[in-house]
C-alpha cells in the first residue's frame, strides 16, 4: 500500500471515529435513529479501512478485508463488547454494521476507480 492510500485510509478511519464521537450531539430530524445507529455505521466503516491498512497478508483483496471487518464488528455486537466494553445489543445493529461495511467497500472501490483514472490521464 502506497503512502497516498495510507493517508486516505487514516483519513476515513478518523472520519468514522469523529462521527461516532459526535453522534450524541445531533438534534436534527431523526435524532433517535442517528443516536442509535450512526455509531454502528461509522465504526464499521472505520474498521474496514483499519483492516485494509493491514491487508498486506491477503494482498489487498477487498472481499477478504470486508469479511474480516464484518466478523469483528458482528462479534463485538454478539458478545456485548467482547465482555470488556459497554455495548447495548440490538438486532438492528447487526444490519447497520453490515451496511457500514458495504458503504466502506463501495467508497473504497469508487476511490480506487477514481485513482486509476487519474493515473491513466498522466
Amino acid at each position: 500500500m502506497n503512502s497516498k492510500a495510507k493517508i486516505r485510509n487514516v483519513s476515513l478511519i478518523l472520519l468514522g471515529t469523529v462521527i461516532l464521537m459526535v453522534k450524541h450531539t445531533y438534534t436534527g430530524p431523526g435524532w433517535e435513529i442517528v443516536r442509535s445507529y450512526a455509531g454502528n455505521l461509522s465504526i464499521s466503516f472505520a474498521i474496514y479501512f483499519l483492516i485494509d491498512l493491514n491487508s498486506l497478508y491477503w494482498k489487498g483483496n477487498k472481499v477478504i478485508t470486508a469479511v474480516i471487518a464484518l466478523a469483528i464488528v458482528e462479534l463485538f455486537e454478539i458478545t456485548n463488547g467482547f465482555g470488556v466494553m459497554l455495548n447495548v445489543y440490538d438486532t438492528i445493529d447487526l444490519l447497520v454494521n453490515a451496511a457500514g461495511i458495504v458503504l466502506a467497500l463501495t467508497v473504497d472501490r469508487l476511490l480506487d476507480v477514481k485513482n486509476s483514472e487519474e493515473k491513466e490521464e498522466r
